[in-house]
């Protein structure tokens, strides 16, 4: 759990060079573009940051080699299928954005997974027509979409790489036959899976063998997936498509309830397709188009959050974090009724960035408090259009894994990539016998069907995956992504304005503390938000989880254009490492464990969300429930100063007596004496 508090530089640089050999230092250099981490060097001749240092070094040897920055990206994510199973894979899909510095264009290449053919609708409905829990349904057959990660990888190698295939492939096939030592967050997560990796058996022999899940410095070898991906470097891309290892493929897709067929193999197609694009503060943000829904929704939320003087309240304050709030409802809401795979139906990829409407929709932003009822608008009025289909279904799932990485070469290419197996470990589903996982991608179409992300055959399930470029006059300079699911857009959202317009440099921006909320009024949240922040938005409204929990794992490359050098930065909620090929080392180390709080003597719930008071603003006092008083006033909304006849001083501080205060402020109070819980309501 991330225990940065990124208020200050200052702290955040300690903690950067603290954790490796990041920061090679040299002599301060004036950048015309924002993200530069100063008084450092950064490389010339090529730079990776990834979530895995052993995939980092796979690609920064390419690039050593001569490769470019397609070959590179290719061998991580091969290699990432052997040292990090459980995010992406041969089994999985991805987006691969690349920019061609010699045509001076952004392209991407969409191995998005498929539906096979005989889907319908209603997949994921029980006997009852009612949606099976996403607990089991994405643990079996059905849910596996048709992969297209392999072919994706080799026709990017074809029209945009220099190495072939059977080339990038030998890091990973070295990987995996000698073993690669299970480091803390793949030990944690098949600790965490270990029943969903035994449920189909193949998978728990290899990450929990004889029923003792692996733990952290024990040695990974995977025999099959060597074997594997020995067959495809002699056969290609036709050895899974069309040979044995898609036959097993099918044939255990089958056996755990799926109907995927080897012509649904045959028939998959890789898309090369045009980035959407959109304008933040006079730089150019161009990310991932439908089937996609990331970029259209990080454009909306960075054009929402460009209406307010977001600098002067600063990133990590209760007026700025309320506004990011609300702009994602907003957002989220346009994503879940517009945006699905565009091959099937429209999406209205203008009207939902149209200056109009982003003013229309930002409009819709109280900045007192939050809006509990926040529907999607209609952007179709400003193509001209009817809308054809919407979804108005919001269906809360589980957060999803997926992993990203960046890769920029010695000429100036570069590759934003992100790539997915869906869930931790995806179906928990492994082919036997060839020794990689598959995805659960089907579960990210809609559960309910009528909308426009509807399961249908051939279809591509709508995604989260934003891999992103910002350009400044034209030219790229950033390089952003993470993982996450639906988070995924929220944590490139953040990292991007806390480069652009909060003037952070790369590292600090990826540390620094993260919210997710899609819809209105729960918030997940990262640890470092400092405690009366979180308190004067419950008091606007707005339900923040009991506990800071993890939100996405950011990596991200930046160019400075003035001098052509490269610098990147990799998250600590995995073992993310930046590699240059000239300059620049830095892995992630692994974040200290949280501490335990003292236990409260009682707790507080408004509307039945917990309050994050501590041990010692909680007090007994004359048999009452007391909160301290500054604490309790914020958390309620009521204004400084307020109730002082009622306080009581103990220990020197000023508390107050709950009941007496919330009553006074139209709640109604009640106490839970088994659960020690003061609850206090009101509509």
């Amino acid at each position: 759990m991330r225990k940065v508090k990124a208020t200050t530089k200052t702290k955040l640089q300690a903690i950067v060079s603290s954790a490796a050999s990041f920061l090679l230092l040299a002599v301060p250099m004036q950048a015309k573009v924002p993200g530069i981490p100063e008084g450092t060097t950064g490389a010339t001749k090529g730079i990776v940051a990834v979530s895995h240092p052993a995939a980092a070094q796979v690609g920064k040897d390419i690039l050593q080699q001569g490769g470019n920055a397609v070959d590179a990206a290719a061998g991580i994510q091969l290699a990432l299928n052997v040292v990090e199973p459980q995010m992406s894979g041969i089994g999985g899909g991805g987006f691969m954005m690349i920019y061609l510095k010699k045509e001076g264009k952004i392209t991407v290449i969409d191995s998005r997974e498929m539906a096979p053919k005989a889907v319908d609708p209603k997949l994921f409905l029980d006997k009852d027509g009612k949606p099976v829990p996403f607990e089991e349904r994405h643990t079996n057959g059905k849910a596996v979409g048709v992969p297209g990660t392999l072919l994706g990888l080799d026709t990017a190698l074809k029209k945009y790489g220099t190495m072939k295939l059977g080339e990038v492939i030998d890091p990973a096939i070295a990987l995996a036959e000698k073993g690669v030592p299970v480091n803390w967050i793949t030990a944690q997560h098949i600790a965490d899976s270990a029943e969903k990796l035994q449920k189909h058996g193949t998978a728990g022999r290899v990450f929990v063998p004889d029923g003792k899940a692996l733990k952290p410095g024990e040695l990974l070898i995977q025999p099959e997936l060597a074997k594997t991906f020995k067959l495809i470097k002699e056969k290609g891309t036709d050895a899974l498509y069309k040979g044995e290892i898609g036959e097993a493929l099918v044939k255990e897709v089958q056996r755990t309830g799926g109907a995927m067929t080897m012509q649904d193999l045959k028939n998959y197609v890789v898309k090369e397709r045009e980035p959407v694009k959109g304008t933040f503060r006079g730089y150019e943000v161009v990310s991932m188009a439908p089937p996609s829904s990331g970029g259209l929704t990080l454009i909306q939320i960075l054009k929402l959050m460009e209406g307010f003087d977001n600098k002067k309240d600063g990133p990590l304050s209760a007026a700025y974090l309320h506004r990011l709030i609300e702009a994602n409802h907003l957002a989220y809401a346009d994503r879940a009724a517009y945006m699905a795979d565009e091959d099937f139906y429209p999406v209205p990829k203008k009207g939902l960035i149209h200056d109009e409407y982003i003013s229309e929709r930002r409009k819709l932003i109280n900045p007192e408090k939050a809006s509990s009822d926040v529907k999607a608008g209609d952007p179709w009025r400003y193509e001209g259009k009817k809308a054809v289909k919407a979804m108005s279904q919001v269906e809360v799932s589980p957060v999803k894994q997926t992993t990203h990485f960046a890769v920029m070469d010695k000429w100036g290419n570069l590759v934003s990539y992100t790539t997915t197996i869906e869930d931790v470990f995806g179906s928990g589903i492994m082919v036997p016998g060839y020794g990689f996982m598959l995805n659960n991608e089907l579960t990210d179409f809609d559960a309910v069907p009528g909308g426009v992300n509807q399961v249908e055959p051939g279809k591509r399930p709508r995604s989260s995956m934003t891999p992103t470029i910002v350009l400044k006059d034209g030219k790229p300079f950033m390089a952003v992504g993470s993982p996450g699911g639906s988070t995924i857009i929220a944590s490139v959202s953040q990292t991007i304005l806390n480069v652009l317009e909060h003037d952070m440099p790369i590292q600090e921006a990826i540390l620094s503390p993260r919210i997710f909320s899609s819809s209105y009024p729960t918030v997940s949240w990262e640890a470092g938000i400092d405690q009366d922040v979180i308190l004067q938005l419950m008091g606007m409204g707005h339900a923040f989880k009991a506990q800071p929990e993890n939100i996405g794992n950011v990596q991200a490359i930046i160019y400075d254009l003035e001098n052509g050098r490269m610098y990147g930065g990799a998250d600590n909620t995995r073992e993310g490492t930046v590699l240059g090929v000239d300059a620049v080392a830095y892995t992630s180390a692994e974040p200290p464990a949280p501490k335990e709080s003292p236990k409260a003597a009682f707790q507080i719930k408004v509307n039945g969300n917990l309050y994050p008071y501590t041990a010692d603003q909680l007090a007994w006092y004359k048999g009452e429930p007391y909160v301290q008083a500054d604490k309790l006033l914020l958390g309620l909304h009521a204004k400084p100063g307020s109730f002082q006849s009622e306080q009581a001083f103990i220990d020197g501080r000023a508390f107050l007596p709950v009941k007496k205060v919330a009553e006074g402020l139209g709640f109604t109070v009640t106490w839970d004496a088994k659960e020690k819980v003061v609850s206090l309501q009101k509509q």
